[in-house]
């Protein structure tokens, strides 16, 4: 599931993985939040936290993590990755020039900074 993260600025998608990531997560979670920002600001500011309550994902919601991104591609302005896992670290800094808009990695206790960046001018 995909749990809110209190505190985001204004035009900040903030949301915890808890569990393993399933389609309906992106349904009913991340795709209403993608299109309500939409509605009000120029662009996608996003923080994700990938912690130790993160189990993963399901094949099939790597699809829709596709699918979403793809479809809101060059709407996408800055992506904030908070997590304590050193390979999604590395992918995250390995893949990122592939991902439009900067993507930046944060520490697992960096939470506030990875708002406040996400929130920052571009």
């Amino acid at each position: 599931m995909l749990e809110p993260v209190p505190g985001a600025p204004d035009g900040v998608i903030a949301f915890e993985a808890v569990g393993k990531i399933a389609p309906e997560d992106y349904e009913r979670t991340l795709e209403p939040a993608i299109a309500e920002t939409l509605g009000s600001h120029d662009g996608l500011r996003v923080v994700i936290v990938l912690g130790d309550r993160w189990e993963g994902m399901r094949a099939v919601a790597l699809w829709d993590d596709l699918r979403m991104g793809l479809a809101n591609f060059r709407h996408w302005k800055r992506c904030a990755v908070v997590t304590d896992r050193g390979w999604i670290e590395h992918a995250t800094k390995a893949f990122g020039w592939m991902t439009p808009g900067e993507v930046k990695v944060f520490e697992h206790g960096e939470l506030a900074e990875a708002l406040a960046w996400a929130g920052g001018s571009s």
